[in-house]
């Protein structure tokens, strides 16, 4: 919620420190951060193809909101449903979350094996993984199986890193474009049939807000700690009460492949 009352910045660490990280649920943010959403709706596409699906797999879960959300609004469900996640209390929030749908959890490290026979799966589906696995993917999805997913595209949120870390090399910024991403998937034998990409505009409106984002987003900052970047912190919380926002950008890309009947 947001405060009445101005909050000194030692009383913002604590509340950006204190907040639960598991899980993929933003709420807490309403009020002091905002993100652009993208014009596809990935959620509610997502309901619309697990209606027509028969056998699902959502690949890094979190902990299970979007998934979750995409079956309570799908009009049937497939008869069977499965989701991976490799951080342990995400895998805990998901089970949770999930088994009323009748969907399994199976913890999974992100870069392991998928524990599935080939062709297991009409529809694969993410959102946001870490990496793709392509090989993987198309390995468990069967012949006509479609890969659906929204995936972060390349400088996301770069204003952000770049304020507590410093320029960075032009190879980290060229990371997850959806170009090399569509060359991966064609090389382990996908047909890429949608692929859209978007920028979208991301406001911090307290510290509190930032230190939360980098303690959830954990590869945004990967060395991130309140006491090793205080001084940062303390410059921008003082730029924000007398500048307002920080503005940063997402990006964002639309995912659609198809694995063919005949390779």
């Amino acid at each position: 919620m947001p405060h009445a009352e101005p909050r000194t910045f030692e009383d913002l660490l604590a509340e950006g420190i204190a907040v639960p990280t598991e899980g993929w649920d933003f709420s807490w943010f309403k009020g002091r951060a905002t993100e652009q959403r993208p014009s596809w709706g990935y959620a509610v596409s997502l309901a619309g193809h697990l209606a027509a699906a028969t056998a699902a797999l959502d690949i890094q879960t979190g902990g299970g909101e979007v998934l979750h959300f995409a079956l309570g609004r799908a009009e049937k469900t497939p008869a069977l449903t499965a989701a991976t996640e490799g951080w342990p209390p995400n895998a805990a929030k998901a089970t949770s979350l999930l088994r009323p749908h009748g969907t399994v959890v199976v913890a999974v490290p992100e870069d392991a094996p998928l524990p599935f026979a080939d062709g297991a799966f009409d529809l694969i589906s993410s959102r946001h993984p870490v990496t793709p696995h392509w090989t993987e993917i198309a390995r468990v999805l069967e012949p006509g199986g479609t890969y659906f997913a929204q995936h972060v595209g390349p400088k996301s949120v770069f204003e952000l890193v770049e304020y507590f870390l410093g320029p960075q090399p032009e190879e980290s910024r060229s990371t997850r474009h959806p170009d090399h991403e569509r060359a991966a998937a064609e090389a382990a034998g996908l047909e890429v049939v949608d692929l859209r990409a978007e920028r979208l505009r991301v406001e911090f409106h307290d510290i509190a807000a930032v230190v939360h984002f980098l303690r959830k987003v954990i590869w945004m900052v990967p060395d991130f700690t309140v006491e090793a970047y205080e001084g940062r912190l303390r410059a921008l919380y003082e730029q924000i009460e007398a500048e307002g926002p920080f503005v940063a950008h997402s990006t964002r890309h639309l995912f659609e492949a198809r694995k063919p009947h005949h390779r």
